[in-house]
């Protein structure tokens, strides 16, 4: 456990690559999954840096077969087969974050759901709170994941450490 500049607690995961970064997914999902309630995660970094590989571990640990795609053009994929329903969202293309209560977003963010949010400070102003962020980063040649809780969901999800 590590202790980030504003005095939250934050945990730090190595992957060396990308099965590593899909098999933190999967880890996480069996979290989601053994807390039973669902969980609103911010996935941050550069382009590149694994969010959508992080969320098809993810995805397929809670249950899904096929593909994962990312939602880069429809801004939602529903994955309401698995448990919790899942819901990944890409909001790179966002042009205001206005758009997203057109949608109707606000109706995703239930407490058994899980939502997955790719680019989520396109949405600043709109999105509820994180419960918990994972900011994707370079580190040596794989990535390094930053998990920072902002509820005690959160916490609760990275209180026992990866």
């Amino acid at each position: 456990m590590m202790t980030t500049t504003d005095g939250q607690a934050s945990e730090e995961v190595l992957l060396a690559d990308e099965a590593a970064t899909e098999s933190f997914g999967r880890e996480l999902a069996a979290r989601i999954r053994a807390s039973g309630s669902g969980l609103l995660v911010f996935l941050e970094g550069n382009l590149g840096m694994g969010k959508t590989t992080l969320s098809r571990g993810l995805i397929r640990g809670l249950g899904h077969q096929g593909a994962v795609k990312s939602p880069t053009y429809t801004l939602v994929e529903p994955y309401e087969h698995v448990t919790p329903a899942t819901y990944h969202f890409d909001l790179y293309r966002l042009g205001d974050p206005e758009e997203l209560e057109y949608m109707g977003i606000r109706d995703y963010f239930l407490a058994d759901r899980v939502c997955l949010v790719e680019w989520a400070e396109r949405g600043q102003g709109v999105l509820p709170g994180a419960d918990l962020t994972v900011l994707l980063e370079r580190r040596g040649d794989g990535r390094a994941a930053r998990l920072k809780p902002g509820t005690r969901r959160g916490r609760e999800l990275i209180g026992a450490g990866f």
